[in-house]
């Protein structure tokens, strides 16, 4: 199943004669579903949720390129989720006309010391009414790199500067350990995008993809170790739980 992300990484891939090489990853055969090696794939467990808001993933080059780039899990689940390459000289003409939809409620996801204090917000206000009487739609603009890239990006996206910059304040510190960060109070995409959609009311799908990139996590670890994956684990049965729970309230 194609979703915006993978398809960013083909074009990408397309772009360039030169394969991608991930440093300190295993080098065996991937699955083109979940980037794990297909003995411990999990395309399986992969279930698309709508939801109320969406997901933009600004994405820097070769972000979709990595194998653990966390933005895929979101495309994963959250089936309203756009992708597109940033670029500081050229913008895509489909991510100028998404924001600019009447129909959605954009919010600039960063921490609120980069931005004046006037666009600085903490919550999701309540659904506001669009053209022909509709309710907007929360669409949380994410963008995903290395601190030192998404800084740039949000500098340097003129585009992006009349937007509200929701700020957020977790309770807990971030769970992801395929990367390592500078900063303990840094989290991975997928954790932000979690985030996100709690304050957006979204609190199942929310809970779905938090066990989720538990599960891609244990996957890519044991893989990385040659150990079997423990499909019965805790985020297994949480994901099966949340999964389960959000088809009972759309049933």
């Amino acid at each position: 199943m194609s979703h915006a992300v993978s398809l960013l990484r083909a074009a990408r891939l397309a772009s360039t004669d030169e394969p991608f090489t991930a440093r300190g990853g295993f080098k065996r055969e991937r699955c083109e579903g979940c980037r794990l090696t297909p003995t411990h794939c999990i395309c399986a467990l992969r279930t698309p949720m709508r939801t109320r808001a969406a997901v933009c993933l600004l994405m820097a080059d070769i972000e979709p390129l990595k194998p653990t780039n966390t933005g895929w899990l979101i495309a994963d689940l959250v089936t309203d989720t756009f992708a597109f390459s940033w670029s500081r000289t050229r913008t895509d003409p489909a991510l100028i006309a998404l924001l600019g939809d009447p129909g959605w409620d954009c919010h600039v996801v960063f921490p609120g010391q980069y931005a004046a204090p006037e666009r600085v917000v903490h919550a999701v206000q309540p659904p506001a009414t669009g053209p022909g009487g509709a309710m907007k739609r929360p669409l949380f603009i994410l963008l995903d790199g290395t601190w030192s890239e998404a800084r740039k990006m949000f500098s340097r996206s003129p585009y992006l500067n009349h937007m509200p910059v929701l700020s957020l304040e977790p309770a807990s510190t971030s769970q992801y350990r395929l990367r390592r960060s500078r900063c303990d109070d840094h989290f991975c995409t997928s954790e932000v995008a979690a985030q996100c959609l709690n304050l957006a009311g979204d609190a199942m799908a929310a809970d779905a993809l938090d066990a989720y990139l538990g599960v891609f996590t244990h996957h890519y670890l044991q893989a990385k170790n040659q150990l079997p994956a423990v499909p019965d684990g805790a985020m297994h049965q949480r994901l099966k739980n949340a999964v389960a729970r959000q088809a009972a309230c759309t049933a």
